[in-house]
């Protein structure tokens, strides 16, 4: 954590993925928590399935920087498959941790990591998307991944406010709603601290 309360995420997926989604879904609800919020993505040649990097910063106070991260607190990948091709760890706190969607331990992704030394963390979310809302969904499970492993926002406040964002964000699909929370809350309990 930076001056201020100051956390800093930077998401890595593709295209399609709902990294963009989940960034926006964390700014949410550190907004409805009362802290300063920011969420954009970053924009190039996106299509689904290319690349994408989206940003968080959350503060206890008016934040005025606006540009990319290039020292984050915490990194989120979506995808797996850009451990490859993406240095996902550039620049990352030596405090924070790096969150990744996948089946294995966090100690089998550590040598996948270009020598990070600091905290890693997984979490299966295709197989809690699959279980909890029927498809590949893994934003929802990767966000209450990065809320646990971050500790950036009180649990409960954070379930409260984000059933009440899926039950306006899913006005016309209310069934989508019970699943998404299942998720969320899955999620919470399965991300494994490596």
């Amino acid at each position: 954590m930076k001056e201020n309360g100051l956390i800093e995420f930077r998401w890595h997926g593709r295209g399609g993925q709902g990294a963009k989604t989940a960034c926006l879904l964390l700014a949410d609800a550190a907004f409805s928590a009362g802290k300063f919020v920011q969420g954009f993505p970053e924009y190039g040649p996106e299509r689904m399935g290319a690349p994408i990097t989206a940003y968080n910063r959350i503060s206890d106070v008016r934040c005025s920087i606006h540009c990319n991260i290039d020292n984050p607190d915490y990194v989120v990948v979506v995808d797996e498959t850009l451990l490859e091709t993406v240095d996902v760890t550039h620049g990352l706190s030596p405090e924070g941790a790096v969150i990744v969607n996948t089946a294995h331990s966090p100690d089998k992704i550590r040598s996948k990591l270009r020598g990070w030394q600091g905290r890693v963390c997984t979490i299966d979310a295709r197989r809690i998307s699959e279980e909890t809302l029927g498809r590949n969904f893994p934003n929802t499970p990767m966000l209450s991944a990065a809320v646990k492993v971050s500790g950036v926002l009180d649990e409960a406040q954070f379930k409260k406010d984000m059933e009440e964002s899926f039950h306006h964000k899913f006005a016309t699909k209310p069934q989508v709603v019970a699943g998404n929370m299942a998720a969320l809350v899955q999620a919470w309990k399965e991300v494994q601290a490596g």
